[in-house]
């Protein structure tokens, strides 16, 4: 048994929050309240006086490159990445090699997930091999345990693929999550077209190659009443089409990353491949436009996009490295400096959009608090520093190195069990 006692908890599933106690027996939360007493001596008893204690956070995009890529992250390696960073439930994109379109693979990935500590889920992929032009076995692979679909990595570009596999996901009740960027429209991708291409005088990846396709997806979805999650959105001009898609309908949902409301394309240009990443970092209205769009519900989910390489790929030409940067355990305390304490978010509602809202697309038993519920909490001290020097993932590229943030994870207790921390 554990008990958390003198922390404000917080529960954003149903807003309850205050000074309250967690009793936790097994997996399990047994009670919540004021002034819990330890039952025995074989309790834990944690004092968490000038803490947050929050359900667990969850992730519902990132790439633990396992099978095929363990040089760069392994499924062990990037859940310990996540339980620092305050993550207990974790879903893995399917870009993996062999990509996750197979029982095989689904199977496998799912069974080296259970051997972690924390709660790891995989999405299926839409395609055959993410080549766009044969859909999975959907109902077969929801069977085997995936919690979504996604080609994420590349583009859908078939409309009428699209549409298919937004029928067949509408019919299983899945989400199913969309990578935004016609490549017909990019000239060396993860960078902006713009200040930062013209910079290294390149094509670089213009706005329009995110629109087109979110408009062509939202109205898809509208029409096929599918659960849709826009990925990683960039630009402005998206956030305003989400907006209007939501204003008519509630399965339309999108996710936003730290990178992408804390940085613009002049960090390509400081920290050049460190910042590289599909979609590109934007200009600065489009930074603000993230962040009021996260502040009104636009957009519904924070997630990290954590996306391992290797030091060597990323000290490759800014043309030929590859995109993405690691996100888990930089993720909160990004939120906490660029949304909470600049004023845009309270708690409640970041933690709303970094546990609640994405398990509640993904039917995942995660991100609230309450009892009989899952005993999956981290604490949290808002306002301590936390300047990121390493790494529990097996890479490093992240521009965030040495920033000077606030908010660190303290400890991370993922089905009744420390995974990461102490006090």
């Amino acid at each position: 048994m554990l008990l958390i006692r003198n922390g404000y908890m917080i529960d954003p599933g149903s807003g309850r929050e205050g000074k309250l106690d967690i009793l936790t027996e097994g997996d399990r939360i047994l009670r919540i309240g004021p002034g819990l007493e330890a039952p025995g001596p074989g309790c834990q008893v944690i004092d968490a006086q000038g803490l947050f204690a929050a359900p667990g956070l969850v992730d519902v995009h990132v790439h633990f490159r396992d099978p095929g890529f363990p040089q760069k992250e392994d499924i062990s390696t990037g859940a310990a990445a996540a339980a620092r960073g305050g993550y207990t439930t974790v879903v893995m994109m399917a870009n993996t090699n062999p990509p996750i379109d197979n029982r095989d693979t689904l199977r496998s990935v799912l069974e080296k997930g259970r051997g972690t500590g924390i709660h790891v889920y995989a999405c299926a992929n839409v395609t055959m091999g993410m080549r766009g032009k044969e859909l999975v076995p959907m109902e077969e692979l929801a069977q085997l345990g995936a919690v979504g679909f996604t080609d994420d990595g590349v583009a859908l570009l078939d409309g009428d693929l699209a549409r298919r596999a937004m029928e067949c996901a509408a019919v299983l009740d899945m989400p199913i999550s969309f990578h935004e960027e016609d490549p017909a429209l990019i000239d060396n991708n993860g960078i902006n077209r713009g200040k930062a291409s013209a910079h290294f005088g390149i094509g670089g990846s213009p706005r329009e190659a995110e629109i087109r396709l979110v408009e062509r997806d939202l109205k898809l979805a509208l029409e096929t009443g599918a659960d849709i999650n826009i990925q990683h959105i960039s630009a402005r001009e998206s956030v305003e089409l989400v907006r209007r898609a939501r204003a008519q309908a509630g399965n339309i949902h999108a996710e936003a990353t730290p990178h992408h409301f804390a940085l613009t394309e002049e960090a390509v240009i400081r920290y050049k491949t460190l910042a590289k990443m599909n979609p590109p970092l934007r200009e600065e209205e489009d930074r603000l436009a993230i962040i009021r769009g996260l502040a009104d519900g636009t957009i519904d989910i924070i997630a990290t996009d954590h996306a391992p390489h290797t030091k060597e790929e990323k000290e490759k030409p800014i043309t030929e490295a590859p995109s993405g940067i690691i996100g888990l355990e930089t993720a909160l305390p990004l939120a906490v400096t660029y949304l909470v304490e600049a004023g845009h978010l309270t708690m409640g509602q970041l933690l709303r959009l970094m546990s609640a809202n994405p398990a509640k697309l993904y039917h995942l038993d995660a991100g609230y608090l309450a009892e009989g519920g899952p005993a999956d909490i981290v604490l949290i001290d808002p306002g301590a520093e936390f300047i990121p020097e390493s790494y529990a993932s097996k890479s490093a590229n992240t521009p965030f190195t040495g920033w000077k943030l606030r908010g660190r994870v303290v400890r991370t207790i993922a089905g009744g069990k420390t995974v990461y921390g102490g006090l």
